[in-house]
């Protein structure tokens, strides 16, 4: 493993901190987005939480070619391809917004979901193997205080920007005439065309300063044969470990988009007030970035990456049958709390999943990009069981908006399943093929 001093590697570490700061503004924004994209486009929540899903599945599509990309162009002129292609994006949001069209909002969001893939395909393992692997989950985690505190910025700006009078503009749709409702919704989507424009100047201005950024490139190491503990392995597929983080990663990232990007629509649906519920997002982001520092000054001195993995699991447990026990804003509470069982997964399960992967590292990393992906399914089918469940209860002669409300919070049993197979990996799963 590369041994570089904490000298040489703060420069690099800086420089990788700003790239999560802006995978954390860009992609946190869709917790506002969801809300937002479903009343200007009039959709159901399966359809709203499309916005995420349009977001994480260009990291299916997309880590395999990105891993291609890095190894022909290095690490810094692939950053700065990723964030070319995040500005595109953005800017497809222009012409969204003009006609109001709900695929090219998620094209736009797609386009820069592929950027997102190609800069995190770069910047995971890179600041993994910036030292030594014990001590990863604390790079990481001081990765993730920039990617969410990033996060809670935007969704507060952008939540601000677009769902300010939300409430009023759903009174009135359903007093006006046609013509009067399409020029509402109208002026409602024409909102995100100034951000969007500034987002993508400052995307395509940090993509030219990163091309003249010191990054070194971290080759050697990835490619040693084996790592102690292990045989030698001539095929990905002879790393349980690999697959089952694979999965636990999956499951981690579906159940942490919930958190973050539901909240919204969920506080919405218990009829709390926009001007509140806009800025449930960086309620959850902030429990993060709390727990990310505690993961900075215990990792790993106090606290191993494995039993860190471990209690946030069985946080993430408790939690959630605290969300189904409980409603109103205390259940809002216990969604934002599952910040806290979320925060240190990420961190924990990347050194844990590489480890002894040798020669098979980038591929590796690869596979774990793909299983951001868990992002675009997981969400989404939240999203269909909360419509099933709320047409079930109106059938039944329930009030729709009760329904809603009822049926949002039932829904979370989703995220229980997540965090067992978490916990299986925390306590068994990483250790499946290494030697006893």
């Amino acid at each position: 493993m590369t041994d570089n001093s904490s000298k040489n590697n703060l420069v690099p570490m800086l420089i990788i901190g700003a790239m999560f700061f802006i995978f954390g503004f860009v992609t946190w924004i869709n917790g506002v987005l969801i809300p937002f994209m479903k009343t200007i486009n009039e959709l159901t929540d399966t359809q709203a939480y499309l916005v995420a899903t349009a977001s994480y599945v260009a990291f299916v599509v997309m880590a395999l070619p990105s891993s291609y990309l890095l190894k022909k162009v290095g690490y810094k002129k692939g950053m700065s391809i990723g964030l070319m292609i995040m500005a595109v994006g953005a800017l497809v949001f222009i012409p969204a917004a003009e006609a109001r069209t709900y695929w090219m909002f998620l094209a736009g969001i797609f386009i820069q979901g592929t950027g997102m893939t190609l800069m995190q395909t770069a910047a995971n393992p890179y600041i993994t193997i910036l030292g030594p692997i014990e001590s990863g989950a604390k790079r990481i985690a001081m990765m993730g205080i920039a990617n969410k505190v990033a996060g809670s910025i935007g969704s507060i700006v952008f939540g601000t920007l677009l769902l300010s009078g939300i409430d009023d503009v759903k009174d009135k749709l359903s007093l006006v005439s046609s013509d009067e409702k399409s020029q509402l919704l109208d002026t409602m989507a024409n909102s995100v065309v100034t951000p969007y424009i500034i987002m993508a100047t400052v995307l395509f201005l940090f993509g030219l300063l990163i091309l003249k950024a010191p990054l070194p490139e971290l080759e050697g190491d990835v490619d040693e044969e084996v790592a102690e503990g292990t045989t030698a392995k001539t095929s990905i597929f002879q790393f349980p470990h690999l697959w089952l983080g694979v999965l636990a990663l999956f499951v981690y990232v579906g159940a942490e988009v919930i958190a973050g990007d539901s909240i919204i629509a969920y506080g919405l649906s218990l009829g709390l007030p926009a001007e509140q519920a806009s800025n449930f997002t960086s309620y959850t982001l902030m429990a993060m970035v709390f727990t990310y520092a505690l993961g900075v000054l215990l990792i790993p001195k106090y606290l191993s990456q494995g039993l860190a993995l471990k209690i946030s699991a069985a946080l993430g447990i408790v939690f959630s049958i605290c969300i189904l026990m409980t409603t109103g804003f205390t259940s809002v509470l216990f969604v934002a709390a599952l910040g806290i069982a979320n925060a240190l997964v990420w961190p924990a399960i990347w050194p844990l999943t590489l480890h002894g992967l040798g020669k098979f590292t980038k591929t590796g990393s690869a596979l774990l990009v793909m299983a951001i992906s868990g992002g675009a399914i997981i969400p989404p089918l939240y999203g269909r069981i909360v419509d099933a469940g709320k047409h079930d209860l109106v059938t039944n002669g329930i009030a729709e908006a009760e329904a809603l409300a009822s049926s949002s919070n039932s829904s979370y049993w989703i995220l229980l399943p997540c965090y067992i197979i978490i916990l299986y990996y925390a306590i068994w799963g990483h250790k499946v093929g290494f030697k006893k």
